[in-house]
This record gives C-alpha cells, sequence and structure tokens, in this order.
C-alpha cells in the first residue's frame, strides 16, 4: 500500500498531542456540589460512567482513520502474466464493389457476399477465445481496421461497419497480404516465435496496388507466416447491382471474375490452404475448419492499476465520529 498524498499524514502529530489536553480538560469541566462527597466515593461506577471513558477513543480513532482518509491509501499498481493458449491471426476481407453481388444465398433479396462474410467472420472471431486477432479491408488499397488484439467484441463492432463504399474501387491482393504482414510483424521482422496466419477473404482478381501477389506470397513465406486464402462466390455467373439510367438499382447476371490460380498459389507457397466457398454453408465450413488450426501457448501481460482504498478509511472514521457525537448529546450527556 502507498499513499498518494503523503504530507497529510503529517497532521497525526499535532493530533497525537493535543489528545492529552482534551482529556485533561474533560475531567475538570464542571462539576456538582453534593453535601455528603463520601457517600458518592463509596459507590461503584456505573455502565454509564465507565462507557463515558471510551469517548475520547472513538474521536482519537475517527481523527486517526479521517488523516489516513485523506492521505489517500491505495494499492499498488502492478504487471502479471496470464498464460493463454492462442495465436496471431490476421483477416484481410475484400470491400471491392464485387462483393455486393447476391449469389451466396438465392435470389435479389438474399444477403450479398460482404455481409454474409462479415456474419461468418464474427462468428469465427467469436470462437477464437485466447488468439489476437486483427483486421485489414482492402479493395484498391489496404486500411488497417483493426491492429491485433484481444479484445473481440470491439473487433466485431468494427466488422459490422464496414461497406463497399467507403474505399476505392479495385483488387489489391498483393497489397492486402503485405498489409497484413507488416501488422503481424515489426516491420517485416518476427520478434516472438508465437504462430502467425492470415485469412485472405476475396471474391476477385488482383487489378490494383503496387505489389504483385507473387511477391507478397514470398514474403509470407520468408517470415515463416501461413496464407489461408478463401475465394467467395458461386461459379459461373451471379447477380450483379448496376444502376440504370433512372437511378434505380438492378440486377444483372454477370460472369464470376475470380483468378483461382493465384489464391491457390499463394496459399502453397506460404503452407496454408485455398478454399472455395459457393455460398453461405459452404463458407461457413471453411471458416470452421481453419478454426481447427493448432494453438501454442503464449503469456499476455496484465497491468493491474492502482484502487484508492480511502473509502476504507473515510467511512469508518465518519462512523466513529458519528457515534462519539450521539453517545455525547444523548446516553452518556454529561450534567450540566
Amino acid at each position: 500500500m502507498t499513499f498518494a498524498d503523503p504530507w497529510f499524514l503529517l497532521l497525526t502529530l499535532p493530533l497525537l498531542g493535543a489528545l492529552p489536553l482534551l482529556r485533561r480538560g474533560e475531567k475538570g469541566a464542571s462539576g456538582v456540589l453534593f453535601p455528603h462527597g463520601r457517600v458518592l466515593r463509596d459507590l461503584p461506577p456505573s455502565f454509564r460512567v465507565k462507557a463515558a471513558g471510551l469517548l475520547p477513543l472513538l474521536r482519537s480513532a475517527g481523527l486517526l482513520l479521517l488523516v489516513l482518509a485523506l492521505a489517500r491509501p491505495q494499492s499498488v499498481g502492478k504487471d502479471r502474466t496470464l498464460p493463454r493458449k492462442g495465436i496471431d491471426i490476421m483477416l484481410a476481407l475484400d470491400l471491392s464493389t464485387s462483393m455486393k453481388a447476391k449469389d451466396l444465398d438465392s435470389g435479389v433479396g438474399g444477403e450479398d457476399r460482404l455481409r454474409i462474410a462479415q456474419r461468418v467472420l464474427r462468428e469465427f472471431i467469436t470462437r477464437r477465445e485466447g488468439d489476437r486477432i486483427g483486421m485489414i479491408v482492402f479493395a484498391a488499397h489496404p486500411y488497417l481496421l483493426a491492429p491485433l488484439t484481444l479484445d473481440h467484441q470491439w473487433l466485431r463492432e468494427n466488422l459490422t461497419r464496414v461497406t463497399t463504399d467507403s474505399i476505392e474501387d479495385g483488387t489489391a491482393l498483393g497489397d492486402a497480404l503485405l498489409a497484413a504482414l507488416a501488422r503481424l510483424t515489426d516491420n517485416g521482422v518476427r520478434t516472438d516465435h508465437r504462430e502467425k496466419i492470415v485469412i485472405l477473404l476475396t471474391d476477385g482478381r488482383n487489378n490494383a496496388g503496387s505489389i504483385s501477389p507473387a511477391v507478397a506470397a514470398a514474403s509470407a513465406r520468408a517470415l515463416g507466416i501461413k496464407v489461408h486464402t478463401v475465394g467467395v462466390g458461386s461459379r459461373g455467373r451471379a447477380l450483379f447491382p448496376l444502376t440504370d439510367p433512372f437511378g434505380a438499382t438492378v440486377y444483372r447476371q454477370l460472369p464470376v471474375d475470380m483468378d483461382e490460380p493465384t489464391l491457390r498459389e499463394i496459399a502453397r507457397n506460404t503452407g496454408g490452404d485455398y478454399y472455395r466457398a459457393t455460398d453461405a454453408a459452404t463458407l461457413q465450413k471453411v471458416c470452421q475448419r481453419i478454426d481447427t488450426l493448432e494453438k501454442r501457448p503464449l503469456e499476455t501481460r496484465e497491468h493491474l492499476p492502482r484502487r484508492e482504498l480511502f473509502p476504507l478509511f473515510l467511512l469508518p472514521a465518519l462512523a466513529f465520529l458519528l457515534a462519539e457525537i450521539t453517545l455525547t448529546c444523548t446516553l452518556l450527556r454529561r450534567s450540566p
């Protein structure tokens, strides 16, 4: 235990010095003339007389505890190490406009690719207790949605808010993968031995960015980071939203343009796996399969902040002083 304002403890010195003077003043404060004093001296002291001697003790204890409360006692904050079992995971989610297509659910009224991917990823994040998870969203450029964190509730809330119209359109697979690798390492240098993986979800082919997917995959392999790639979308044709001349949104059947060979090559070169999710159920099974990844033990340091302890001293101090005042004015009142 420590004190935030230890200077208040100096008040205890004059307080302890004044207590004998207070008790001396109480002993000779008043008296009653009685013709036969010897009779009174022979009487045994009553309970009230004995209890009256405790009043200065109540006052002393109350004032002393009050001074300690003013000094603000605190429990000392410290760090503790929490054993956990988990890995580091960076999710890379494609936000190009093609993610608005509706083929993972049947019909125009169903969810689009992005909404289904968000729902499945939220369930995946919930199951990965103990893992540090971060997220990159990308289209023509990658953006950090969340760094590695154990606060999965905050990550799920951020994931819910992303939309396909929030960033410039395009598909920069290489840049997105390199951005995810940078967040798993310290500027491209591994500083620990924890297992690290990237899960890349996309429905298109690389058509933007300055880094090719092959170069980014080679970087992941050099760092010893697995990349699991997931191709999102049905085969053949899908319903894509278009804007007609009157500004209304209409859906047209258009060919699905996904570069599966590149996604397979990224996964193969990094020791990961490639999955094709042609519908919502398949995408959920893919995430469940990835969820079976081996977990390795790791340690997380947690800082315990200082805790204010003054209520533990202030409340008894007020109770003692209130009891002393109440007894002095009622049961143990002196007359005159």
